[in-house]
This record gives C-alpha cells, structure tokens and sequence, in this order.
C-alpha cells in the first residue's frame, strides 16, 4: 500500500508545478482537471478517497468546479457499509474528511464510462449535453488528467466490465492535440502496471506523466 501522506504531498507539489510554472508564458491562458475514479464497490474505497483527495488540492490551488470534470464510479459516502455516514478519508488516522457539500461530481456511477471518458477528451459529445459535462478547452488550456482504479498490461479497468487501452488512450490525446484542445496535458495515473498506460504515447512532448 502506497504512504498516503506521502503519495498527496508529492501529488500536491507536482500538480503545484504544472498548473503555475507557466502562467506567465503567452500561450498558456486556463487550467483544467479531468479526475476519474474507475471502481465500484466497498473493497475500492481507496480509489474514491484518492480521486477526492486530488479534487480537493486542485481547488486549493484556484480551479473552480467549473474547470473540474469529475468522475466517480460509486458514492462511498453513502455506502451502507461505511461506519461513518456522509465522509470519506483519505487516511486511516480519519484526520480530513475529503467529502462535503462543496463536492460537484460531473459524472457518478454507471455514466463512468469509457465512451464517456473518451467522447469527453475529444469533444465528441451530443449537442445536448450539460455544459458542466464537457471539457471547453482551448489551445491554452492546461489539463491535469487524474485517474485511480485497477489496471494491468496497457489497460485500465472501468466498473469491472469495460477497460480503456493504452492505445484508445494515446488516440484520444492524439485527437485532443489535432483539435487544439490543449497547450500541455499533465497525466497522473495511480493502478497497477501504471507506466504501460503511457507506452503508446505519440503526441507531441507538451504531454507529462506522473505514474504512481
């Protein structure tokens, strides 16, 4: 099990550093957050706790709910199982309760999706869909995608049916870059065999990636 503690500081100072180190630059205009959490059921609380974790931080660090897109496969804090109703912890000394109502979840239980996740990235999206469901990104944007779940060799899993590949995922990043979206992607991965979900990577450099 990874030291928490120690995974969010270094989370914390990374996303830190990406999201400010080129405010000055002209190109670079707005910052966003695609945070996914991929798991269902009471086993995979740690995976919601990580995903709110890192929602917390990148709004301490100024991005508003209206630049976060945030997906989470299933609502521990509702859990029957969950000894203490309306909170999630990210530790076991149970000092911060990462849940509250200034949580705006975007897409909650089985709308995460891998078609939703994808069509998400590329703005292949229905013309009727909610304005908070969608990534209006530019050519300036800054991106911190963030995703926790279970993975293996080039996959990662989604609801324990479905998995995006690493290739579906260097495609979809590939898609972004030609239409502009955005001026860097920092990606964060936190699952097994993480570093094979960035393999097939062939955008150009403004990509960064964290594996965890």
């Amino acid at each position: 099990m990874h030291n928490m503690k120690s995974y969010f500081l270094l989370s914390f100072l990374v996303c830190t550093n990406f999201l400010n180190i080129n405010v000055c630059q002209a190109n670079h205009s707005n910052n966003w957050a695609v945070l996914v959490d991929t798991s269902r059921f009471w086993f995979n609380y740690r995976h919601v706790a990580n995903v709110l974790s890192i929602y917390r931080s990148v709004k301490r660090l100024g991005i508003p709910d209206s630049q976060i897109i945030l997906m989470v496969a299933d609502d521990m804090a509702c859990n029957p199982r969950n000894p203490s109703p309306a909170t999630v912890f990210n530790n076991a000394d149970q000092q911060l309760n990462v849940y509250g109502d200034d949580v705006e979840v975007d897409f909650r239980g089985y709308e995460v999706t891998v078609e939703n996740f994808v069509r998400l990235l590329t703005g292949r999206l229905p013309p009727d869909t909610p304005r908070s469901k969608q990534l209006l990104t530019d050519e300036g944007s800054n991106i911190l995608i963030y995703l926790t779940g279970h993975g293996g060799d080039g996959f990662l899993k989604f609801q324990d049916s479905e998995e995006v590949t690493s290739q579906e995922l260097a495609d979809a990043l590939e898609q972004m870059w030609q239409k502009r979206r955005y001026h860097e992607i920092f990606f964060m991965i936190d699952t097994c065999q993480a570093s094979s979900m960035y393999e097939k990577f062939y955008s150009p450099t403004s990509l960064q990636w964290l594996v965890v």
